[in-house]
This record gives structure tokens, C-alpha cells and sequence, in this order.
């Protein structure tokens, strides 16, 4: 299986969910297991909450989802036209206070995805949160992968069969 997508979507907070929804929809109907989607769909949904509530500057109207699915390989990308990650994002995200209200989600990201890459967009300026993970299936639907090779009953949905 060999897919991609790219989203421009708008700044605003109603694009998190829809972009969540798309990705969901997308690893469904590629029949990948539920449990990856979802792990996948949480990371997707903190990447675009970070762009939507950091991604301020001249030109940040906007930010870009991209998602390929190359074999058993998923990779997400969210790029924003903000000013981009400051060199010390990442160590101070680490030792927030347990009754901080934000900063998490770098984190959530790396729990939940294989490899997470975070920088600059060199040249324009703005963020660029990358992430993959290795996928697993639903069912042996044509896809390759250490999945479950249990099918879905006639007429039955392929994510119910994945349990």
C-alpha cells in the first residue's frame, strides 16, 4: 500500500479535528489497525494544536499536513509559517512542572510515534514537526504488515474485526 495526502488547512481551531478525522479515515481505509490509527490520529492532533496556537507571524494564516503511508511505514508532517522552534523548546519541555497547563504535547508525540523530528523550515521561517511510526493491520486486505490477519465478517466493518 502507497499513499500520501497534503492539507492546507486554515489557523483556527476547528482544523485539528478534521484533520484528525482525514487521517483516521485514510488509515481505515487502508486497513490499518485501529489501535496505530489512533495513536497516530492523537500525535497528528497535537502537532496541529501546536501550529494553530503557535504558528503566529506574517504569512500564518495557514499550516500543512502531509502523510505518507509507504509500505508498513507511516510518516506525518506539520509544518506552519510561525517563528518557528527556539533551541531550547525541547530540553525545557521536559521538566514542566507537574501542574503546568500546557507544553506537553512534544512530548505526547514522542510517546506515541517511532522517530519525531522537530525544527525550522530553513529559509521561510516556521516550525516543522515530523513523525512516524511502523504500522500494523487490521486484516491481510493486500497489505503487508505484522497485523492481525483476522478478516471482517461480510458486511461487518474491518475496524470491529480488528480486536
Amino acid at each position: 500500500m502507497s499513499m500520501w495526502w497534503c492539507l492546507q488547512l486554515r489557523r483556527e481551531a476547528a482544523s485539528v479535528p478534521l484533520a484528525r478525522r482525514l487521517l483516521l479515515n485514510a488509515m481505515d481505509s487502508a486497513g490499518v489497525d485501529s489501535e496505530i490509527s489512533y495513536e497516530l490520529s492523537i500525535a497528528l492532533s497535537e502537532a496541529c494544536a501546536n501550529a494553530v496556537e503557535h504558528g503566529t507571524g506574517d504569512n500564518s494564516e495557514a499550516y500543512c499536513v502531509t502523510a505518507f503511508l509507504e509500505g508498513d511505514q507511516c510518516r506525518i508532517e506539520v509544518a506552519d509559517s510561525g517563528p518557528g522552534f527556539r533551541a531550547a523548546t525541547r530540553s525545557r519541555s521536559r521538566s514542566l512542572p507537574v501542574d503546568a497547563e500546557g507544553g506537553r504535547g512534544l512530548i505526547l508525540i514522542e510517546s506515541l510515534a517511532d522517530h519525531v523530528h522537530v525544527g525550522n523550515r530553513p529559509g521561510r521561517g516556521g516550525a516543522v514537526v515530523t513523525f512516524d511510526k511502523t504500522l500494523k493491520w487490521q486484516y491481510d486486505g493486500g497489505a503487508s504488515g505484522s497485523g492481525s490477519t483476522k478478516k471482517p465478517e461480510a458486511g461487518g466493518s474491518p475496524q470491529l474485526a480488528a480486536g
